[in-house]
């Protein structure tokens, strides 16, 4: 068995050819059948959609994207949330609606991205798909990374759909004669193998052992059914755990360990494919439901339903929900009635390897340890930036993109500073991420900071606003009433103690959401200002309050939630201040 190292060569090595094919591919027309019909987006609300649309329209005319492709953003309907199962649902109605029948024809790369990004805020403004890489000149983003990760499928593919999400990346190697080809009728999966651990918050296929090796870089066979987060002892009990060496001879998918010499593992789900007859029988079910009134998860609500071994006991287990809506159970026992019998083909690579980029931990460890990610993707310290060599030395862990650092500033190691002005005063700490920023004062920022800075448009006026937080602070936490809000921590103190050193007041016009949902997302404690810098400044201010337990009053200002940020943001504005960087950027070469 090859070691774990050569393993992550040879991914490298095949990353490297994929990102010079699409290179060759940026900003000419692609020829028939040689990239993707289309192209389509997904945006949980108008504004995020309007961002959408504004970005790829930019990178169209910088010429970063293969042409003559359908880019198209589909912004779910309004109302309550449908989760990507509902979002691929209503993309195919889009498709027809747009295409008609001609649709049927087309090979279609469907990125689900309508989240908020809690767990990562800095791609919560402009969204995750428009998550800069420390890599690339222009710099590359998440949208990039996908199309050119899949650059060999459009010509192994039979009109249908490939789904995948945002925030994850699939680097793999096969054997030079090997093609992941997408031609068989119903569902086709692709499968890591991966330590039981991960397979806990993924999804699990339970393959027949008998069809398949684990050896070479790939293979094919069928699921006997899918498990959706299942615990340890369940994988064991249906059969889904294989010992490597046995039938798994490579690869795993940790995040956080090299556990590829791992003795047992599960095969876990990334990206599939659905063929253009089970798309059409998808988009018959949506328009006979009508509305949709709850979440559908396009992995646990199709996936689950499919392989000879599928049964009707996961419609009614809501244990991985959020919410439960009354609809739901409903809805999966006719998906179920709908998909039961249809045949999951799993595509199995045997060296490959599973990164989500989904938080703001993970997205520390990837660009700026010594993780595989970054050997893989070939990540750089400094991309795309001026970085003088009179500023301090830059330790190897950090990752500075499209940003400008000013001779004399001092950017800890581990940290990440993306399309930002840092001026020469400046000192960021260890493990920080600063995004969208222009520091030009004397500060020392502490480390595990995270700072993000948004335009907004109020009264049709421009204003700048900075959140400021801990990298550690849980924004997705909220509590129902006011009088709990203490349980709520920012930078490691109680929100409540913050409030008082901030001279906020405690009451129903705290937070912005009418829902009860009180949390740091939706708590008005962010000025907004008339200048970039100020805000900044403002924002490190109230966390040097909380830090040194000294008052700092916001008496005067009008406060904004990060959720206001986002309903008020100026992309147009955000947009104008990293060109105006990459523009500098460009002079200087």
């Amino acid at each position: 068995m090859p070691a774990a190292g050569e393993r992550s060569a040879a991914r490298r090595e095949a990353t490297g050819r994929r990102l010079a094919r699409f290179a060759a591919l940026r900003g000419r027309a692609a020829r028939p059948g040689e990239f993707w019909d289309v192209v389509a987006v997904t945006a949980a609300d108008a504004e995020q959609a309007l961002a959408y649309r504004q970005q790829l329209a930019e990178k169209l005319s910088r010429r970063e994207l293969p042409l003559g492709v359908r880019y198209h953003v589909f912004v779910d309907p309004p109302g309550p949330k449908i989760g990507n199962g509902g979002s691929t649902l209503h993309v195919l109605q889009c498709l027809e609606d747009l295409y008609g029948d001609k649709w049927t024809s087309f090979i279609v790369l469907l990125i689900h991205s309508g989240g908020y990004s809690q767990r990562l805020p800095n791609a919560s403004a402009l969204g995750k798909i428009f998550t800069a890489l420390p890599f690339g000149d222009p710099i590359y983003q998440m949208l990039e990374l996908k199309l050119a990760m899949y650059i060999d499928f459009p010509s192994h593919m039979k009109p249908g759909i490939l789904i995948t999400c945002s925030d994850d990346i699939e680097l793999y190697s096969t054997g030079v004669t090997e093609t992941i080809t997408f031609d068989k009728p119903g569902f086709t999966a692709l499968a890591h193998p991966s330590d039981l651990t991960v397979g806990t918050t993924h999804g699990v296929f339970v393959l027949d052992p008998s069809s398949f090796s684990g050896r070479g870089g790939l293979e094919y066979t069928s699921c006997h059914h899918f498990l959706h987060k299942p615990d340890i002892e369940t994988m064991r009990q249906c059969g889904a755990v294989c010992v490597r060496g046995n039938r798994s001879q490579l690869s795993s998918s940790g995040d956080h360990s090299d556990s590829e010499m791992d003795s047992e593992c599960v095969y876990t789900d990334s990206i599939f494919y659905i063929d253009h007859n089970i798309a059409k029988q998808l988009l018959t079910f949506y328009k006979q439901m009508g509305t949709l009134c709850c979440e559908i998860d396009a992995y646990g609500d199709f996936l689950q339903a499919l392989g000879p071994g599928a049964t009707q006991d996961y419609t009614k287990n809501t244990n991985n929900i959020t919410t439960e809506e009354s609809q739901l159970v409903e809805v999966r026992q006719k998906l179920y009635s709908l998909l039961k019998g249809t045949a999951l083909n799993v595509i199995v690579l045997n060296n490959s390897k599973f990164y989500h980029i989904g938080t703001t931990q993970e997205y520390l460890f990837h660009f700026t340890s010594d993780s595989k990610l970054k050997f893989e993707l070939d990540l750089l310290s400094v991309a795309f930036s001026i970085f003088s060599d009179k500023a301090e030395t830059l330790d190897q862990s950090t990752s500075i993109i499209q940003s400008i650092l000013e001779p004399g500033c001092f950017i800890g190691p581990g940290s990440v500073i993306e399309y930002s002005r840092i001026g020469p005063e400046v000192s960021v700490g260890r493990s920080s991420i600063i995004s969208g920023s222009y520091i030009n004062f004397k500060v020392d920022i502490p480390s595990n900071c995270f700072l993000s800075s948004l335009s907004v448009k109020i009264n049709n006026q421009v204003k700048y606003v900075s959140m400021v937080f801990s990298v550690e602070d849980d924004l997705k936490k909220s509590v129902k009433l006011l009088s709990d809000i203490h349980s709520l921590q920012f930078f490691g103190v109680s929100l409540l103690e913050c409030l008082d050193l901030w001279g906020v007041e405690v009451s129903d016009q705290l937070f912005s959401n009418e829902n009860t949902r009180l949390g740091l997302w939706t708590a008005r404690i962010f000025p907004a200002c008339s200048t970039l810098s100020e805000s900044v400044r403002l924002s490190l201010q109230m966390l040097n309050s909380v830090q040194h337990m000294s008052a700092f009053k916001l008496n005067g200002f009008k406060l904004l939630s990060v959720e206001e940020m986002l309903a008020y943001k100026d992309v147009e504005d955000m947009l104008k201040f990293r060109k105006q960087i990459y523009d500098e950027i460009r002079l200087q070469r």
